[in-house]
């Protein structure tokens, strides 16, 4: 067993300011030795900032960082590492074309001009018989999962022996099953004092089975702190957002929208032996194939980077497809502005801003941008602007989009708000095919609840609806079946009444497979 030493992190009124705007206000936080701390906060709450400034990424403009009662000045990641704190970043950082071995001696930062080899192999390897999981030390990272990637990133950490590790959505790109085991396994290592450990997440499930503390920013201020035995998912919610969605229960993650039962109907899209390239030149689709029918959302589920981003990005007209058949209604279908007005496809893709609207034009005119060359917008070439700023009103109006008006530049508004706006625009004129991409990641409660009404006010009028999410909680409560990519290709389908989080674990680790298609 390792010698104890795990730290007490203290952050006291610490502030951080961009400018006029300030990200941290105030923030005091106390990371007890031998614990689990977790940060929740909704999208630009400060959480990040506030990991970046206990690093020495960020000088905080006023307050303190103490480590052990003692206040220190961390002016650079390099300080950081010298008190003893390790951070696993959201992004990896391994180097691909080195061994795991290789990258767990450069996590040192200092090297010797001629390494030895035998020394360090002997080293590693007895460091790797101390460790809560395990890789080979030949695998480069090519070679290996997301999820083991993942867990380089907290070997190469924990190699340094720090006093107290800092996790960035440490699980994002794990399925349930390594999530439970990273987390476990790092709760462990805090419980024997070996280091305390602070986890960034947005995942009650998370806070709840594996967090002693838990701390909530909202607007860069520290908004509650202290044992997790001592708050619920709701009442972590509420601190979140600042005030209750429901008067009657208090928990702002009850639904305000009602899935009606119904049998789906005709297939309204087929894929049938779908191929495409990654960003790369490897293959990322493989030989896929798939049915949505109307009436029917279908969840793809799946480790982040199995192909799924490429599937959605060959459907909506973003990626050429190198081989097989697409059809809506029956019919050949690529993705062709024409097509998609005939056929009423629409899509709501990640990163709406960036992928589905023009920063600079005004919330009108991204609305329009679907319609604004058809009748009766335009006539003899002309584009009738003022009635297309009415009808912005009122959409603006029915989906309580909050801007400064219809003229105001569509980057403006928070992330929440041009969801909204961008799915004013696609289920307009009765959308008879979503194509959906992960809709409210790092959204707020209130734009959540919005967007997963709007999808199952559409699926329940008839239309189909295709959902990649990465949230596996949102798929089982959204989906009709669920399909589970791995490896670019569908490995399980099943209907999502019959589906556990653990059953879809298995086939997203690859685990699965063999596995009875409906088991």
């Amino acid at each position: 067993m390792s010698t104890p030493h795990a730290l007490q992190l203290e952050t006291y009124r610490l502030t951080k300011r961009f400018g006029s705007f300030t990200a941290l206000d105030d923030v005091s936080i106390t990371v007890r030795p031998g614990t689990v701390h977790a940060l929740l906060g909704e999208n630009g709450a400060g959480k990040s900032t506030l990991v970046k400034a206990i690093v020495g990424y960020h000088r905080p403009d006023e307050g303190a960082v103490m480590v052990d009662g003692r206040e220190h000045e961390i002016g650079s990641p390099v300080v950081a590492r010298d008190l003893g704190l390790g951070m696993v970043y959201q992004h990896f950082t391994v180097v691909p074309g080195m061994t795991v071995a290789e990258n767990l001696l450069l996590a040192r930062g200092r090297l010797p001009m001629v390494v030895n080899w035998k020394a360090a192999r002997a080293e590693l390897e007895a460091f790797m018989a101390t460790t809560p999981f395990r890789l080979p030390l030949d695998a480069r990272p090519s070679e290996l999962s997301a999820g083991e990637k993942q867990k380089l990133e907290i070997l190469k950490q924990l190699f340094l022996k720090p006093r107290l590790l800092i996790l960035d959505e440490p699980t994002s790109v794990l399925t349930p099953q390594e999530a439970d085991e990273v987390l476990g396994a790092l709760r462990d290592q805090a419980h024997v004092m070996t280091c305390s450990v602070l986890m960034i997440t947005h995942k009650f499930r998370e806070v709840m089975a594996y967090a002693d503390d838990v701390s909530v920013l909202r607007k860069g201020a520290l908004a509650a702190t202290g044992a997790v035995a001592d708050h619920t998912p709701e009442s972590l919610a509420a601190a979140m957002v600042g005030e209750s969605r429901s008067a009657t229960t208090g928990d702002v993650t009850t639904p305000t929208w009602t899935r009606e039962d119904r049998a789906p109907g005709d297939v309204k899209l087929a894929i049938e032996g779908l191929a495409v390239m990654g960003d790369r030149g490897e293959p990322a689709v493989r030989d896929l194939s798939l049915s949505v029918q109307r009436g029917e959302i279908v969840g793809v589920a799946g480790v982040s980077g199995n192909g799924q981003r490429e599937l959605m990005q060959a459907l909506v007209g973003q990626r050429p497809r190198l081989g097989g058949h697409v059809a809506v209604d029956g019919q050949h279908f690529l993705s062709r502005r024409a097509e998609n007005r005939a056929r009423k496809v629409r899509s709501l893709p990640e990163e709406p801003l960036a992928n589905a609207c023009v920063g600079a034009l005004s919330v009108a005119q991204n609305m329009a941008l679907r319609s604004f060359d058809e009748l009766p917008w335009s006539r003899g070439g002309l584009v009738r602007w003022g009635a297309l700023r009415e009808r912005a009103c009122d959409w603006i109006a029915e989906y309580g989009v909050k801007t400064q008006g219809e003229r105001a530049a569509i980057r403006t508004l928070s992330g929440g708000n041009v969801q909204r706006a961008v799915l004013a625009r696609e289920l307009a004129g009765d959308a008879e095919l979503l194509l959906v991409s992960n809709p409210v990641f790092g959204l707020d409660f209130a734009a959540v609840a919005e967007i997963h009404g709007r999808l199952i006010a559409a699926r329940n009028r008839g239309a189909a609806v295709l959902l990649v999410s990465e949230d596996l909680d949102e798929l089982l409560t959204l989906a009709d079946r669920i399909v589970v990519m791995s490896e670019g290709r569908i490995v399980h389908d099943v209907p999502a009444a019959q589906a556990t989080r653990q059953s879809l674990g298995a086939f997203m680790g690859g685990k699965g497979h063999g596995a009875e298609e409906h088991a």
